[in-house]
């Protein structure tokens, strides 16, 4: 009898460690590309200036926070550090996953959510610069220092490209202070 429970214990802890081997960083599965943007998302990019505008950053940390418009906190979901706080939600840390994702592909996802997730569209809550404001400060967790460059169709080093740099994130102030 005494086998079999080490047996059996020792089959969960191997399926276990399987499933997190195989499961990706942060168990979100393999990386592979998102889908291409929409054609009417697919020319939108982030406004001009805004990859190095701190203060464009700050609102966006507001909004992602829920400070700005509490029926929209990303945070909830995405975690206050981009590390998800809820199953399934991604992962704005892993630099080798977000950085698939163009600029355009970014905001259309916040606007009209991913089917099939429960990640919903946010449009009906945040205006088109808005939506801005959130992609630049999500990107800054996993590729701070980067921005989209549109003409080349990569994210760049801010300061050898035509993006300008994404500052990282301020740590959240503690609650209530």
């Amino acid at each position: 009898m005494k086998q079999v429970k080490v047996l059996q214990l020792a089959m969960v802890l191997g399926m276990g460690l399987f499933m997190v081997a195989c499961g990706g960083e942060g168990g979100e599965g393999p990386i592979v590309a998102p889908p291409q943007a929409p054609a009417e998302w697919a020319d939108k990019h982030m406004p001009a200036g805004w990859w190095a505008n701190a203060a464009k950053l700050e609102e966006g940390r507001k909004l992602y926070l829920g400070e700005t418009n509490p029926d929209v906190n990303c945070a909830s979901c995405h975690g206050k550090d981009g590390k998800p706080a809820k199953a399934g939600a991604r992962d704005f840390r892993v630099g080798e996953r977000m950085k698939l994702y163009s600029d355009s592909v970014w905001a259309w996802r916040i606007a009209d959510g991913v089917p099939n997730t429960k990640m919903k569209g946010w449009k009906s809550k945040l205006s088109d610069e808005d939506v801005w404001k959130l992609v630049l400060f999500e990107a800054s967790f996993g590729m701070p220092g980067k921005g989209w460059d549109a003409e080349k169709k990569t994210w760049v080093d801010a300061a050898s490209g035509s993006a300008a740099p994404v500052a990282a994130p301020a740590a959240p102030a503690p609650a209530g202070k």
